[in-house]
């Protein structure tokens, strides 16, 4: 109801940048890696003339689900991979690569670029002091104790290629409307638990792979996270719809600094 019909056939990439069109009023989930496209000279929709953006960042909206100790977003962190199967010619190249990219003179010049933050001394360095009125809150926020509350991503999960291309069956089925939110997520667990149990039973990934548990219904795992002081899964919410709230933004913000 609120985006333009050619929105439904942008791939990732190409959906990032148009915010800085000056066309999109808000958006609910940021990439930060886009960041850098609000900001750029040629955006001249979206920034004043002194250069400060007429945007600005707010913490992340969370809906009736959400209890306080649960995530509100995620972030790639700049880890580094080396594979076991890499010939160690190769792998000692790359290690002497990542130890160049993530140093610190370095990082902080590739955070200016592309405003994507890895190291906590490039957060807090002088130079991000003083642009940070020109990045419309985003050094604010990686400078709060908010930042904790964005997981990193990718570390448990047992094979992301193949998960991956399950998930994005289910949106396509979700959007066009040929499933509803809840039975495309039925459908997508169904899917995902089979590569998994495949994944268990093939025993490829040794004692890190996945153990399935036994399948039980909605008020058991909710017994037992109850009695393990877990958040979830919890019990379905009779009007998950509260009305929404609208808060001053320099109210919002002060929640960084909690």
């Amino acid at each position: 109801a609120y985006a333009p019909a050619e929105a439904q056939g942008m791939t990732f990439s190409e959906s990032g940048p148009v915010p800085a069109q000056g066309s999109v009023a808000q958006q609910m989930f940021w990439y930060t890696a886009f960041t850098a496209s609000m900001v750029d000279a040629g955006a001249k929709a979206v920034l004043n003339d002194d250069g400060t953006p007429k945007w600005r960042m707010a913490p992340s909206p969370h809906g009736v689900y959400w209890k306080d100790g649960m995530k509100l977003g995620y972030q790639d962190v700049g880890s580094w991979t080396l594979m076991k199967s890499t010939p160690d010619d190769r792998a000692k190249a790359a290690w002497l690569y990542a130890q160049f990219v993530t140093s610190k003179t370095v990082d902080v010049k590739k955070s200016h670029v592309g405003l994507t933050f890895i190291r906590e001394s490039t957060i807090h360095d002088k130079s991000f002091t003083e642009r940070a009125p020109k990045l419309g809150g985003l050094v604010e926020f990686y400078r709060s104790p908010a930042r904790v509350q964005w997981s990193p991503t990718g570390t448990n999960v047992p094979d992301y290629p193949k998960l991956a291309q399950l998930w994005w069956q289910a949106i396509g089925d979700a959007s066009s409307g040929a499933k509803t939110a809840q039975e495309a997520m039925d459908s997508l667990c169904s899917e995902q638990e089979k590569v998994m149990e495949r994944l268990e039973k093939a025993g490829v990934q040794g004692d890190i792979g996945p153990k399935m548990a036994e399948e039980h219904d909605l008020a058991y795992w909710n017994a037992d996270a109850v009695k393990k002081g877990n958040l979830a899964p919890q019990l379905k919410i009779e009007n998950e719809k509260e009305k929404p709230i609208t808060i001053n933004y320099d109210e919002l913000v002060k929640s960084w600094q909690k």
